[in-house]
């Protein structure tokens, strides 16, 4: 790897690590929706100049049916239901389950009737992601809130279904029109949503707040898209997936660093078998796919951090 691949790889992953610290911080004084209007209104205010710039919003908005189904299963509901799961469980921990979305990737290719021909490995991965899994819920967070946990397995289904979306049926669309768009729609969706069920706050949040919905805006959502154009293309999109298996670290270390969250044998043994697990599953996809094909290589197999999916190598990070 390069300088500046090594330089936009860290920045990344740094990047896509740190939401769920900063969904943390937020919904200690706001709601989960007004959360959600935040980040996705500020970034498509970022983000919708340069997609209008090159002309990408208008070939987005003719494909709406797909872009409307994507929009609602990649952001405004993960979206929602993680600020809302966050309320409850440590953001380590969240940022560590949604590392199992390569696995329900797998789940989601059968049910959309595109099976992958699974090795040895591949099941071995499964079966680890699973031990990972019950560690960390059934050990790791015993008595913590079982509609924070279900809501963060919503979380998990619509990261992974989402790029599915894009790949069958978007996969010619523009990256930064696909994401503006997405973002510009959800924010138009949450302003009535918070208005009627009082999620807009009557009086001004703190400071640390105020900077927590910037920075989840500006590094994690806009900033990040733009870091991961440049690293696909400096390092290549097969080997960009390899940032999905960062981010839960990150996530880990800042809930310790700046929350505090405490780190149990178990958070440790779950991590180790949830990154192991997502690594086996979708290892000989990485290794077997094409110049052509790493575009949905990269699409379903990066969708573990809180931005939209990466559908094409050059345009579309998640």
């Amino acid at each position: 790897m390069t300088r500046r691949g090594l330089i936009l790889f860290v920045a990344l992953g740094i990047a896509w690590g740190i939401p769920y610290l900063f969904i943390k911080v937020a919904v200690s004084e706001l709601d989960p929706g007004m959360v959600v209007l935040g980040r996705s209104a500020l970034a498509a205010i970022l983000l919708l100049p340069l997609a209008l710039f090159r002309r990408e919003v208008w070939s987005v908005v003719r494909r709406w049916k797909p872009m409307l189904a994507y929009t609602i299963v990649e952001i405004i509901l993960p979206w929602y239901f993680l600020s809302s799961a966050e309320q409850h469980l440590p953001s380590s921990t969240a940022g560590l389950l949604l590392a199992t979305v390569p696995l329900a990737g797998v789940a989601i290719a059968f049910l959309m009737g595109r099976p992958e021909r699974l090795s040895r490995v591949n099941w071995l991965g499964i079966a680890l992601g699973m031990l990972g899994v019950a560690a960390l819920v059934g050990l790791d967070m015993a008595g913590s809130d079982l509609i924070a946990v279900v809501q963060m397995a919503v979380v998990v289904v619509g990261y992974a279904l989402g790029p599915a979306i894009l790949s069958r049926w978007m996969s010619d669309l523009p990256g930064v029109g696909v994401v503006a768009v997405s973002l510009a729609a959800t924010a138009v969706v949450y302003v009535p949503f918070v208005l009627f069920t009082g999620g807009w706050p009557t009086e001004v949040p703190s400071t640390a707040v105020i900077v927590s919905v910037i920075v989840l805006a500006v590094v994690c959502s806009a900033l990040a898209f733009l870091l991961m154009v440049g690293l696909i293309a400096e390092i290549g999109p097969v080997k960009a997936t390899t940032i999905t298996y960062v981010n839960p670290a990150v996530a880990i270390i800042a809930g310790v660093v700046v929350l505090g969250e405490r780190v149990t044998i178990w958070t440790i043994v779950g991590f180790a078998l949830v990154l192991a697990g997502s690594y086996l599953v979708t290892r000989k996809r990485q290794e077997a796919v094409t110049a052509e094909g790493a575009e949905a290589a990269v699409a379903e197999q990066t969708a573990t951090g809180s931005t939209p999916a990466v559908q094409r190598a050059t345009e579309q990070p998640r």
